[in-house]
């Protein structure tokens, strides 16, 4: 993988990546999220020193944290806390986060036992690559919702929604 997988936090140790799960189930991390960066392949080469920092990664984060779940490194609650609470309640954006009455319904539907592969083809980001080409997994993103308005579908995505813009002043 070389320079494509150059990232911060960098992809160390299999000791370094044993100590972040743990961190994350302790509550020494709060919260789970992508630093997506879409970097064309032309700007990842050249080696580690001039590659761009950075990977595109937001559509496999949740996938990948289920798998983990499903593995036992976390649960499929501390997915949730992590990965949607946790940060809500960090920016103290209203009404997101959680599953309630009068909250934004920003929800994804996920299949487990639907085995799929990473493939260019099936890749949203607009450069068109991911260092988990080639990777299978069990759990699938069937839809997703943002504000109530169906997104995606089934590898369809609506383009004529967008989102509401947030703010926050963490």
């Amino acid at each position: 993988m070389g320079a494509r997988i150059k990232c911060n936090p960098a992809i160390k140790t299999a000791q370094d990546r044993k100590a972040l799960q743990e961190a994350v189930n302790s509550g020494l991390i709060d919260a789970i999220a992508t630093d997506h960066a879409p970097h064309l392949l032309s700007e990842k080469e050249g080696g580690a020193l001039k590659a761009m920092s950075g990977m595109p990664m937001i559509q496999f984060s949740l996938v990948s944290m289920l798998e983990l779940a499903d593995k036992g490194v976390f649960t499929i609650e501390k997915v949730v806390e992590k990965m949607a609470h946790a940060p809500a309640q960090m920016y103290e954006i209203p009404n997101r986060g959680f599953i309630r009455k009068g909250y934004q319904a920003d929800l994804v539907l996920v299949r487990p036992g639907s085995e799929w592969t990473v493939t260019t083809d099936c890749i949203l980001s607009k450069c068109k690559w991911s260092p988990l080409e080639g990777h299978t997994f069990d759990w699938k993103v069937e839809k997703t919702f943002v504000n109530g308005h169906l997104l995606y579908n089934n590898g369809e995505i609506d383009e004529t929604y967008r989102g509401q813009e947030l703010f926050f002043e963490r």
